[in-house]
C-alpha cells in the first residue's frame, strides 16, 4: 500500500512538472512572436530613409537647374548714320542666333533727324556679348537692364499641367468603359473642358519659356544733335518764324472752334429757351401791378370846397 502511494505521488509529480514545462513553453511562444515583430520595422525605416534621400536629391536637381529669369533692357546710342547702324545691329543679333521682333526707321527730313528703333531678342546665354557688341555701334547715351524672376510661376504651371494631363488621361480611359450614351457625353464634355485648360496652360508655359530663353532689348539709334537747331539768325528769319508760329496758332484756333461748334449750337438753343421761360414768367406779374395805380389817383387830396 505504501509502495502504491509512493508510485502515485511520483506520477503526480511528473505530471505537475510536465504541466509547468508546457505552460512555460506556451508563454514563451507569444514572447517569441512579439520579439521578431520590430524586425519588419527595419525595412520601413529604411524606406523612409530612401524617401528622404530622394527628396534631398530632387532639391539638388532643382538647385542645379537654376532660376528662371526674364531679362529686358534698353540701349540708346548716338550714331553717325542710323540706317547703317541698323544694318550692323541686325547683323550682330543674327550672328548671335537672335532675331529682330520689330524694326522702325525714319528717314531724315527738314526739322526731323533720321532715327531707328529696334526690338531684338537675344539668347539669354549670349546677352552680355550682345550688349557689348551693340554698344560698340556708336556713343552710348544710356543702358538699362531689368531682370524678373519667374521661377515660381514656371513651377506652378508645370504642376498644373502635370495634374491636368493626368486627369485628361484618366477621363480618356473611362471613355472606353462608358456603358451609356449619357455617361459618354458627360465624359467627352469633361475631357473637352480640361483639354482647353491644359492647352491654355501649355501656351502660358511656352511663352514664359521663350521670354526666359531670349532676352528682349530695345535699341534706340539717333544721330548726334538730334534736336533741330532752327533758332532764327536775323530779323527776316525771325519774322518768318513768327508768321509761321502765328499760322500754326490760327490753325489750332480754327480746329478748336470746329470742335466746339457742335456743342455751342445746342447750348445756344437751351439758353434761348431758358430766357424765354424767364421772360414769360415775369410778364404776368407786371400786369398785376398796373391796376393799383387807379385807386391811387382817386385818393388824391381834393381842393377846398370840392365835395
Amino acid at each position: 500500500m505504501r509502495r502504491l502511494l509512493l508510485t502515485s505521488a511520483a506520477v503526480a509529480a511528473v505530471l505537475v512538472l510536465a504541466g509547468c514545462s508546457a505552460s512555460g513553453s506556451s508563454s514563451a511562444g507569444p514572447a517569441d512572436l512579439a520579439g521578431p515583430a520590430p524586425a519588419p520595422a527595419m525595412p520601413d525605416s529604411g524606406e523612409k530613409g530612401d524617401t528622404a534621400a530622394g527628396s534631398g536629391s530632387s532639391s539638388g536637381i532643382a538647385a542645379d537647374a537654376g532660376q528662371s529669369v526674364i531679362t529686358t533692357g534698353t540701349i540708346s546710342l548716338t550714331v553717325d548714320d542710323p540706317a547703317a547702324a541698323t544694318e550692323q545691329a541686325v547683323a550682330v543679333v543674327t550672328g548671335l542666333d537672335g532675331r529682330v521682333d520689330s524694326r522702325s526707321q525714319q528717314a531724315g527730313s527738314e526739322g526731323r533727324p533720321a532715327s531707328a528703333l529696334l526690338t531684338v531678342r537675344i539668347p539669354a546665354a549670349k546677352l552680355d556679348q550682345a550688349v557689348e557688341s551693340l554698344k560698340g555701334l556708336g556713343a552710348v547715351e544710356s543702358v538699362s537692364l531689368d531682370s524678373s524672376d519667374v521661377t515660381l510661376q514656371v513651377k506652378d504651371l508645370d504642376a498644373q499641367i502635370t495634374a491636368l494631363q493626368a486627369s485628361v488621361d484618366r477621363l480618356v480611359t473611362l471613355v472606353s468603359q462608358a456603358s451609356t450614351t449619357a455617361d459618354l457625353i458627360q465624359l467627352e464634355t469633361a475631357i473637352s473642358d480640361r483639354q482647353g485648360q491644359l492647352d491654355s496652360l501649355k501656351s502660358q508655359r511656352q511663352y514664359l519659356a521663350d521670354q526666359v530663353d531670349y532676352s528682349t532689348i530695345t535699341l534706340d539709334l539717333r544721330p548726334a544733335g538730334a534736336l533741330p537747331n532752327d533758332v532764327p539768325g536775323d530779323f527776316w528769319s525771325g519774322l518768318a518764324t513768327g508768321w509761321a508760329s502765328l499760322g500754326v496758332a490760327l490753325s489750332g484756333f480754327v480746329v478748336v472752334v470746329g470742335v466746339l461748334i457742335p456743342w455751342l449750337l445746342p447750348l445756344a438753343v437751351i439758353a434761348v429757351v431758358v430766357l424765354l421761360i424767364v421772360w414769360l414768367s415775369r410778364r404776368p406779374s407786371r400786369v398785376r401791378r398796373e391796376p393799383p395805380s387807379a385807386p391811387a389817383a382817386a385818393a388824391a387830396p381834393r381842393a377846398p370846397g370840392e365835395e
